[in-house]
């Protein structure tokens, strides 16, 4: 069964301040989007669709593109603010309307079972094979949960999506912000990671709320049309099925500037097993 990958590329990191999407964290200048597409096609997946924005355009197809368009089929979509429902019109607003927006974005460009990553975020080999093989086998929209002492930063505190299951299925997703190895929580509390698996037919489900957002704004130039808020609403007022499955994967990212060591660290590790042979 064919399987894509779409990844989430037009955001800025506003605390780490630059264009993360394209660090340079491996030995020969690798981004971690070229660890994502290595491990997402591993995995099986056959093909990618980014996601990105207009403004970063020149520098990703130089510096990314080519290495990956060159191992697997590979697409483009634009996150745009102007593609929003007929009859809307922000023209003041410059930030982007969000990660169920981008989706959007691209809803020409998924046929297939799909999963959303982001492309600042190493999430794992194993993730990634029980990604696709839920993609194959799973019936239901899912999301892979990390443990959340696997997800943390030592140069911060982070913001997790807290997940409440009850059977192997999501009940809700809560925003929050403030955590670090003394927080409250249990370290093996699940959290979510942007890492979700769905059938084509959700991107319908998308588009047809994206007008009851706009409507209810209380920041019209800051509020976001945000996944996990959509996907909550689907659980509470539609019925929708959200599995849940664990990984024990431990995941990287660049939340501050001074993570990068850390993630340059880890893949250098990975590398030296031979997890990244050939990419």
């Amino acid at each position: 069964m064919d399987t894509t990958l779409v990844i989430m590329a037009a955001g800025m990191g506003s605390r780490y301040g630059g264009l993360k999407q394209i660090e340079p964290v491996g030995p020969n200048g690798e981004v971690i989007l070229n660890y994502s597409v290595y491990d997402a096609k591993k995995a099986g997946f056959n093909k990618v669709v980014f996601i990105i924005k207009k403004e970063i355009e020149h520098d990703f197809m130089k510096i990314v593109a080519p290495r990956i368009e060159s191992v697997i089929e590979t697409e483009y979509a634009f996150q745009e603010l102007y593609k929003i429902p007929e009859g809307y019109n922000f023209p003041d607003r410059t930030k982007p309307w969000g990660t169920a927006h981008a989706i959007m974005c691209a809803k020409d460009k998924i046929t297939t079972p799909f999963a959303v990553i982001n492309a600042d975020d190493y999430y794992g080999q194993a993730s990634f094979k029980i990604l696709h093989d839920n993609l194959i086998d799973c019936p239901n929209s899912f999301m892979i949960a990390y443990k959340l002492k696997n997800t943390f930063s030592e140069n911060g505190t982070v913001t997790r999506g807290v997940c409440s299951t009850e059977n192997g299925i999501l009940t809700k997703v809560t925003e929050t912000s403030g955590l670090d190895k003394n927080s409250s929580y249990d370290e093996n509390t699940l959290v979510s990671m942007n890492m979700w698996g769905f059938k084509p037919e959700i991107i319908h489900k998308l588009v047809s709320g994206m007008p009851s957002f706009l409507d209810n704004m209380k920041n019209p130039l800051k509020d976001e049309y945000l996944l996990p808020s959509v996907i909550d609403n689907l659980i509470h007022n539609e019925g929708h099925i959200v599995n849940v499955f664990e990984t024990d994967d431990k995941w990287f990212g660049v939340t501050y500037k001074e993570d990068k060591p850390t993630v340059v660290g880890a893949i250098a590790k990975f590398t030296a097993e031979g997890r990244y042979d050939g990419i």
